[in-house]
């Protein structure tokens, strides 16, 4: 099919070969969608634009939201040159003629916005650059970055611009663009039962991810063909989740996973575990999460949930991709449906506390070894009770330095096994009174 069929008659331009993407770019801030928290009568952006007057911003928020779409349309509207550079391809000599030119316009009454797409993959230092240039007003900076700023941009830079986040758009919003799509080429979408909201699926909330299948699939479907949800995947063949697995979707989906997990929420778990390895996630990565969740999440309410994650991490080295993944799984299940506790984890934090701010007393003599003559005529080991010969198997002594009260970090749940720690427990601090020992829990580190 030609692109004129494809794509309407309208004129030169409209006949250009211009991606979809580009053919419907909002041309007004109203046209702009999903973002109506920013381009809304009562947002940062509209409000801004009232005003007269912009401030230097970063745009965060995934790909395919409208960020530099969203920032054109603002120096349209503040009568501002609009100059766009990225930080992949641009280095400091480019920045300093940007720079050189911005303070001719000013002096001759414009401003100029200058949009830094992939700003957080300048160094340290050309971020820097930007400052004298934003506080004498020669530029209003307008960042754009898919990566979170509090990780990725210095100080200096943030406390000097606004952070405005964008977010991804939602199933209605991407329905909305296939409809100016499909109004602008004069074509219904060649898609049947599900398969339009299979689409939207695939684009995963980038707008012009979705435009771009939106082009496949017209060039893909014959004449009078309908696509099914098989046939579409078959004809786009299905986009990968978006994940960037050295930066922020990295952490936002393990932080999901183990979030699901501490819920007791298995499905959700699964779900989450699924998204990060069928996008390329290391296995061996989440298995490791998973041993933390086992210890941090639910530590002695169920022993073996350390085992099973421990296994799966063993079963995914003899089994490798794709069979493996059933055992990280399972693991995931186990833990996501026991018990839960943080007793041991809250415990060692204290205890770790009060090591590092108690000092460094030595252990009492009498549980020390006495290998020499010496250190026995020093005391060391005078005294000592053992354990396994005294009645009940527990002698009641003190393990904790001289002259401290005894200390308390661990307190068990009614939680799993911890009930039956518990019990034991009691037990203890009960022989532990009647035998003249430190019974009693003092106040904890």
């Amino acid at each position: 099919m030609a692109a004129a069929d494809l794509f309407g008659a309208a004129g030169l331009e409209e006949d250009a070969p211009r991606p979809l993407a580009d053919r419907l770019r909002p041309r007004v801030l109203g046209e702009v969608v999903g973002q109506e928290h920013l381009t809304g009568p009562e947002g940062i952006l509209a409000r801004a634009i009232a005003a007269g007057a912009l401030r230097s911003m970063i745009f965060w928020g995934p790909a395919g939201t409208g960020k530099t779409t969203v920032a054109r349309l603002l120096a349209g509207a503040t009568n501002a040159h609009f100059e766009q550079v990225s930080a992949i391809f641009s280095g400091v000599q480019e920045l300093r003629k940007l720079f050189d030119a911005a303070r001719a316009r000013r002096s001759e009454g414009r401003g100029t916005l200058l949009f830094v797409d992939e700003i957080h993959r300048f160094n340290r230092a050309q971020q820097d650059s930007f400052l004298p240039h934003m506080e004498d007003g020669t530029i209003t900076l307008f960042g754009a970055t898919t990566e979170n700023p509090s990780f990725e941009l210095n100080a200096a830079l943030l406390s000097r611009a606004a952070v405005v986040s964008f977010r991804r758009l939602d199933d209605a919003a991407l329905e909305e663009l296939l409809v100016r799509a499909e109004d602008h080429l004069k074509r219904a979408l060649p898609l049947g039962g599900d398969a339009r909201a299979a689409l939207r699926d695939m684009a995963d909330g980038d707008g012009r991810a979705l435009l771009g299948l939106v082009e496949t699939v017209f060039a893909s479907a014959g004449e009078g063909q309908r696509l099914d949800r098989e046939q579409l995947i078959e004809a786009v063949q299905r986009r990968a989740p978006i994940f960037d697995k050295g930066q922020d979707g990295h952490y936002n989906l393990i932080s999901a996973l183990h979030k699901a997990v501490r819920g007791s929420d298995a499905d959700a778990a699964l779900y989450w575990l699924a998204r990060m390895l069928v996008a390329g996630e290391d296995p061996l990565y989440v298995t490791r999460r998973v041993v933390r969740m086992a210890v941090e999440d639910i530590g002695l309410a169920d022993p073996q949930a350390l085992i099973q994650a421990n296994a799966a991490k063993d079963a995914y080295d003899f089994l490798g991709s794709p069979e493996g993944e059933l055992a990280i799984a399972q693991a995931v299940i186990y833990c996501a449906t026991a018990p839960k506790s943080n007793s041991a984890y809250t415990a060692w934090k204290k205890a770790s506390k009060t090591a590092r701010e108690g000092g460094s007393p030595p252990p009492p003599k009498h549980i020390l070894n006495a290998p020499t003559k010496l250190m026995k005529d020093e005391g060391y080991g005078a005294g000592y009770s053992y354990d396994p010969d005294a009645p009940d198997g527990f002698s009641g002594q003190n393990y904790f330095p001289d002259g401290w009260e005894r200390k308390t970090f661990y307190t068990p749940r009614e939680a799993g096994f911890e009930r039956e720690i518990n019990k034991r427990l009691a037990y203890w601090a009960k022989l532990r009174a009647a035998r003249g020992g430190h019974a009693g829990g003092g106040e904890a580190s």
